[in-house]
């Protein structure tokens, strides 16, 4: 039973014993995922551990989708180097409703466990704080990897900050989980949750661990923040296209994590790699495969078809968004103008890569003036376009 429910991409279980034991029990088994809505969209890398739920889901257990919208508005520091910025519940219930829709493309929304932390601890008082309290130490807190590595460069550390894995550990209580999933950057939360459980009486959540999905840059951990993502929600055009531009030694493990093709397909897809075959063509199988998950066959046929004329033939895309805007504009503001980013800084960050382009011109000065004309064809990246109107 056991097997036929961990896949691949499961890295590290706490305990193999516990959790051998909670399956041969016949127990259907509350599996609880949880998910800070501190930004709109899902990506790849959660769909890591979404495929593991799924599992959980078709052989009959209950999968918890726990919507952190208490613990957003503290911030996860779990591998951050500096506080994150408070969020508005504002902007976390805008981020929130998202959330589903793009879940559903994996598990059946029909038979989750809906719930919100804020269930909890919005009713919580000052002295239920202190009891919670109680029961955590400071210094196995502040042993916390990413917490001594901003002691010693003297970055700050905000009190909330100090909260976050308590109220995450308490999720597991308040839920009764028998099993949390989530990546290995979340391991000190997820100890944190079973010695709690075992603190207030409760049998101890089982742990699995998933694997860190490496994102487009081929260093660091997919993430919204590194802009190194494929959104789950984005178009099937934007998906193709990112997936052709990750590095060939990343298409295999693509594979594994974000796909559910057999093993003896990836391993063959391995042997044509070895023989010569070229990458390129192995990696559109991958485009097209994940593509297919999230809009469909005809979706990712079209996308294909769009990236060899946009890309192979040096042509433009068919579906250029056009936009109405008049005057002159310095490249920052008109990115901004343009919807591509919400902050000036993110838009500066993209010029800076190189990633402006006018009719084909890269723009690089950040003072040039742009003086914008109906029929031109401002890009940005590899995959967006406007046309002025």
């Amino acid at each position: 039973m056991r097997d036929d429910i961990i896949s691949r991409g499961v890295t590290e279980i706490i305990s193999e014993s516990g959790l051998s034991a909670k399956f041969k029990s016949g127990k259907k088994l509350r599996i609880k995922f949880g998910a800070d809505p501190s930004r709109p969209d899902l990506h790849l890398g959660h769909a890591v551990t979404l495929w593991q739920l799924k599992k959980f889901q078709d052989a009959g257990h209950t999968v918890i989708f726990l919507i952190g919208d208490y613990t957003a508005m503290v911030g996860d520091p779990s591998g951050k180097n500096k506080t994150r910025p408070v969020l508005s519940e504002e902007e976390i219930q805008q981020n929130a409703n998202t959330y589903l829709d793009q879940v559903g493309k994996i598990l059946d929304i029909d038979k989750i466990e809906l719930r919100r932390n804020s269930e909890w601890f919005k009713g919580m008082t000052m002295n239920d704080l202190i009891a919670l309290g109680a029961k955590f130490s400071v210094a196995n807190i502040i042993e916390r990897d990413d917490f001594e590595k901003r002691l010693k460069t003297g970055q700050e550390i905000s009190m909330h900050e100090l909260f976050y894995p308590m109220m995450q550990a308490y999720d597991s209580v308040a839920l009764e989980a028998d099993i949390e999933i989530g990546g290995t950057d979340q391991r000190f939360n997820f100890l944190a949750g079973r010695e709690l459980q075992k603190k207030i009486g409760q049998s101890p959540q089982e742990i699995i661990m998933t694997e860190l999905l490496v994102g487009l840059d081929g260093k660091e951990k997919m993430s919204k923040s590194l802009n190194n993502y494929v959104g789950i929600d984005e178009s099937s055009n934007e998906q193709f296209g990112k997936l052709m531009s990750i590095r060939d030694d990343m298409i295999i493990k693509y594979f594994e994590l974000c796909t559910e093709i057999s093993e003896a397909q990836i391993t063959e897809y391995k042997s044509q790699m070895n023989d010569g075959m070229n990458p390129r063509d192995i990696k559109a199988k991958l485009a097209h495969e994940i593509v297919t998950i999230y809009h469909g066959k005809d979706e990712a046929d079209k996308a294909e078809a769009e990236f060899v004329s946009q890309f192979t033939n040096k042509g433009l895309p068919e579906d250029i968004k056009e936009i109405e805007l008049e005057g002159n504009f310095d490249p920052i503001l008109l990115v901004v103008n343009l919807g591509a980013t919400s902050s000036n800084s993110e838009a500066r960050r993209l010029i800076e890569q190189g990633a402006l382009k006018i009719d084909g011109a890269k723009i690089g000065d950040l003072k040039s003036t742009i003086s914008v004309a109906p029929g031109m064809i401002i890009q940005l990246g590899k995959l967006r376009y406007w046309r002025i109107k």
